[in-house]
């Protein structure tokens, strides 16, 4: 990597791997499975980790490289590694440090593959959970036995958008010696960096916030040297890694993501204090709302409130159904984190395996609505809700 800048933008910008003999201006794209050794020396030498290099696209390539240590430099971490996806990342940032017998301390806020994950793959291995509520963190502490090993959260939450005081979960992680693992890709590294607040190690799902444009799917985990060796070997071996072609969008796309999420967050900000005062929405969340019951602690730890806002429409999910039905501009997918708006019904989609009481638990009620707040402009986007709005009202009506 080159000079290192004293402002995150510039950094996300400006370095990048060395130029080839080639002096081209952006990094090209390595789509090689596979390196070639300068003799059977060095072939064994690098097979015997004694200097670092490239042997094979599944161990490292340096598409893969520069995206890493962007991140790396962005999250304050020591290493890295990137794989396929973001629920690779999540389950690779668990399964490399859990063995038969382990228990996990998970937040009943995270997303539903992660639950998945825990309740039905790990179950099968030996490997125990329970989960915590993110409201009640003065119960924590007593759901922690002598096997737990790590303790898992994402903040803010999906999509319910709740958050966990990082600062105090890094102390209670440390006490008890146990890895604070955290998923941040709601806030990305431009919006909160948690190993600066006690994680040990971090996990995103590229495809979302960093990409940024609906385009690649992927993944990493980011942290301590020691951790990584651990997250490296397990991928290696299993081989979930990102393809170079991928790691290359990641990490041109890095360079507008400080601008991006600007953007993002204005006019997320804005739609939320729009639907705040609504008359036909019941409730509103986002982080720097001031109605936020955690808005003291989103304005602690978060540069800005991020580009997610939830809300409850009246009329329950008949008027949900309705009401993403309307959109005329705002696209109806399951993804988020992309150029343009998109609105997804939760409990019917991306946390539709849960059971209803456990959906309710975590604040997703059958009228929750979860908006991606995208680049467009904000009274093109306001004047798409607003009229989804009185258009599913009136639906709902005649069908009643």
């Amino acid at each position: 990597m080159e000079q290192q800048f004293d402002h995150f933008e510039t950094n996300a910008i400006r370095n990048q791997m060395e130029r080839s003999y080639n002096r081209e201006h952006t990094a090209p794209i390595y789509m090689t499975s596979s390196f070639i050794f300068e003799d059977a020396e060095q072939a064994r030498a690098l097979f015997a980790d004694e200097y670092p290099g490239n042997i094979y696209t599944r161990f490292s390539n340096p598409n893969n490289s520069e995206f890493i240590e962007k991140i790396c430099q962005m999250e304050g971490a020591e290493d890295g590694f990137a794989l396929a996806s973001g629920m690779s990342a999540v389950f690779t940032s668990m399964a490399a440090f859990l063995k038969s017998g382990d228990h996990i301390l998970v937040s009943r806020s995270v997303f539903g593959s992660t639950i998945q994950i825990l309740t039905n793959i790990f179950t099968r291995w030996g490997i125990t959970h329970t989960f915590a509520d993110i409201d009640k963190p003065e119960t924590w502490e007593g759901l922690i036995q002598k096997n737990t090993k790590m303790i898992m959260v994402e903040t803010p939450s999906n999509p319910a958008l709740d958050l966990i005081d990082l600062e105090w979960l890094g102390k209670l992680a440390n006490k008890h010696n146990i890895i604070l693992n955290v998923d941040n890709c709601f806030a990305t590294p431009y919006l909160q960096q948690p190993l600066k607040w006690g994680a040990h190690i971090v996990n995103h799902s590229a495809t979302k916030f960093i990409d940024g444009q609906g385009r690649a799917i992927g993944g990493i985990i980011v942290g301590s040297k020691e951790l990584i060796k651990e997250v490296r070997f397990f991928s290696r071996h299993t081989g979930p890694a990102l393809s170079p072609f991928n790691a290359w969008i990641f990490s041109k796309s890095l360079e507008t993501l400080a601008v991006r999420m600007d953007r993002h967050c204005d006019n997320a900000l804005k739609l939320a204090e729009y639907l705040e005062k609504h008359p036909e929405i019941e409730t509103v969340k986002y982080p720097f709302l001031k109605s936020h019951p955690q808005y003291a602690l989103a304005k602690k730890q978060m540069k800005a409130g991020g580009g997610i806002v939830t809300f409850v429409i009246k009329g329950g999910l008949e008027r949900g159904r309705e009401f993403l039905n309307s959109c005329i501009m705002a696209t109806n997918s399951a993804n988020l984190g992309d150029s343009r708006t998109i609105t997804t019904h939760p409990a019917s989609t991306t946390h539709s395996k849960l059971t209803e009481q456990d959906r309710l638990a975590v604040g997703i009620l059958p009228g929750l609505i979860r908006v991606s707040v995208g680049l467009e402009n904000i009274e093109d986007i306001i004047k798409d809700i607003e009229q989804a709005l009185e258009k599913s009202k009136a639906s709902v009506a005649v069908n009643n």
